[in-house]
């Protein structure tokens, strides 16, 4: 059997529990492993700022593919060190707004700068919020009535409507296409946009070639759509129980529940072998 000598998992619904938890054991799995020789990486669509919440939670100090894979940061030092970043250029960010906006109409927008902490909504955007979306008090968020707003660039666009869920929204989008931006969905109430060809996996595969690590010693846990890109690259896909369908089908392997610690039995399982 091939030695994993990297894991990723993505945090909501697999790496977290529902309550949005790092549970102990979990964080002792993911410590033993690195002792172990195993590089433990998150990769989430989450923004530096919660992401370094988590890690301090739990004293995660790995490397962490943020934003869909736009951004690259490392917590070495137990701050979070940005290394890289792809992003959306704003020709292709705005000719992709104006597509979505035809497409269906009342639909708005917020943008994330590429220093995963400038937080752009319209207000429309920002009255949708609670603080759970975005790890953010909808009363605090910066408002524009034209984005982008900025001249920094962008690494994620975000998207939603009133009346149509995220995942439907995303369907919808994907189905008429959408040039210049990768769509993908995280089962959050909105859709989210990336550069083109930027995913989890392409995040992964450039540490892995930074590091000299081969696609068949590298592991993947997720449970939503924007976690298929990197299950179908990585050498084993695994996927907890409570993952969607289409997740649960690309899975080599289905490990317990979120809620039930199932990437850390796999961690651990991995640590003793």
């Amino acid at each position: 059997m091939t030695r994993i000598r990297l894991f990723a998992t993505d945090l909501d619904g697999t790496l977290l529990r529902s309550d949005r938890s790092i549970s102990p054991r979990t964080a002792a799995a993911m410590a033993a492993a690195q002792r172990a020789g195993i590089e433990v990486v998150w990769a989430t669509a989450r923004a530096r700022h919660s992401v370094h919440e988590f890690a301090q939670s739990c004293g995660f100090r790995g490397k962490v593919v943020c934003a869909n894979g736009a951004v690259l940061l490392d917590l070495a030092t137990g701050e979070p060190e940005i290394v890289d970043t792809v992003a959306i250029d704003a020709e292709s960010a705005v000719a992709a707004m104006t597509r979505i906006r035809a497409l269906i109409p009342g639909v708005v927008f917020a943008t994330v700068g590429a220093t995963v902490s400038q937080f752009v909504a319209e207000p429309a955007y920002a009255a949708l919020c609670a603080f759970t979306d975005h790890h953010r008090d909808p009363r605090e968020m910066t408002v524009a009535d034209v984005l982008p707003a900025r001249s920094e660039p962008m690494v994620k666009i975000v998207a939603r409507h009133p009346e149509v869920t995220g995942a439907e929204l995303y369907r919808a989008t994907a189905a008429a296409g959408v040039g210049g931006v990768e769509l993908t969905h995280s089962g959050a109430p909105y859709m989210e946009m990336a550069a083109a060809g930027v995913s989890k996996a392409s995040a992964l595969a450039r540490l892995c070639a930074v590091d000299g690590i081969d696609l068949a010693e590298v592991a993947a846990a997720g449970d939503a759509t924007n976690d298929i890109a990197m299950l179908t690259w990585a050498g084993t896909a695994l996927a907890p129980a409570n993952a969607r369908p289409e997740v649960l089908a690309l899975a080599d392997r289905v490990l317990a529940s979120n809620d039930e610690d199932g990437v850390a039995e796999y961690l651990e399982e991995l640590a003793a072998s």
